[in-house]
């Protein structure tokens, strides 16, 4: 057995087993990084499609049993639970064990989780940047996060080997990996994330909300841009009412600069400054072609997301 096809962990324990949790639990198996993986959920319904699926070794209705003896624990609820989750195990971590998360807000994560990580105990919160509209643990695939980053935000006076351990791990699972502060990253995923799809949420709700549109009309005429807006107003609603309730200060302030971006939009089509208009949708084109030289998307009709158009 090659070192890249050793096992990582002995025991890798799954706290929330949904898109994030199932396709890590798919990644990890398909890289060998876990000789035992558990996976916990408080629904029956969730551990009944799991069970189904097969993706976990052991599934537990309690958070306990699942990290006892766990080499690395990964919470994977929305981001609103970990506290509450955290001190729940703090008295069934081993020593010498990763507790980590896949939450999309990290100062959060530290605030409520740090005070509950007994000592000897390596915490390491973590973002894989990668999802899609989907949710449960039959939305779950090993390839979710080939090629998207996974951003680690340990804490001052991190234990080396447990960092780069981690690091490592989430390699082996297709992703690049960086490092970088927590508060920073709040304020990077606030604009790249965050308000994005605060944004579709809005322009879905007012589309639903207004009367001269019936619902049958929106929906017919749903192939322009106001489809892809449906598309990330379609994600998990708890995961993202969290996340906004736990990265408040920096979303606050990007939706600021937007709010005031937008004025200036307005500003222009009054006065038919076309040229404003079109110096700015050359820029934001660049950017997106940008996005596609890196890697994170591809140039295919519709995102590559359907091959052919519906009949």
């Amino acid at each position: 057995m090659t070192a890249d096809s050793r096992p990582a962990f002995g025991k890798v324990a799954l706290l929330g087993i949904g898109l994030i949790g199932s396709s890590l639990a798919h990644a990890m198996r398909r890289a060998g990084l876990a000789a035992h993986i558990a996976g916990y959920a408080n629904q029956a319904e969730t551990l009944e499609k799991a069970r189904a699926i097969g993706f976990a070794d052991t599934l537990h209705d309690k958070p306990g049993p699942a990290v006892r003896d766990a080499d690395l624990i990964v919470l994977a609820t929305p981001v609103g639970a970990f506290g509450e989750i955290a001190k729940e195990i703090a008295g069934d971590l081993k020593r010498g064990a990763i507790l980590s998360d896949v939450g999309s807000v990290k100062t959060a994560v530290v605030r409520d989780v740090g005070p509950f990580v007994p000592d000897g105990v390596h915490f390491i919160p973590a973002h894989p940047i990668a999802g899609t509209e989907q949710s449960g643990p039959e939305a779950g695939f090993a390839e979710l996060f080939d090629g998207r980053w996974c951003i680690l935000t340990p804490p001052p006076g991190v234990d080396a080997a447990a960092l780069e351990k981690l690091k490592t791990f989430w390699q082996r699972c297709g992703s690049q990996v960086e490092v970088m502060d927590p508060k920073h990253h709040d304020l990077v995923l606030a604009i790249t994330s965050h308000v994005p799809h605060l944004i579709a949420y809005n322009i879905v709700g007012t589309a639903a909300d207004l009367e001269t549109v019936t619902e049958s009309e929106v929906i017919k005429y749903s192939a322009g841009g106001f489809r892809d807006f449906t598309r990330i107003a379609a994600s998990d609603p708890t995961m993202w009412r969290d996340v906004f309730l736990n990265n408040r200060e920096a979303v606050l302030e990007m939706l600021g600069r937007f709010s005031e971006d937008l004025s200036l939009l307005q500003r222009a089509i009054r006065w038919g400054d076309g040229d404003m208009l079109f110096n700015l949708f050359t820029r934001t084109r660049a950017i997106r072609r940008s996005i596609i030289d890196a890697g994170q998307d591809i140039a295919e009709p519709n995102f590559g997301r359907i091959k052919k158009p519906p009949k």
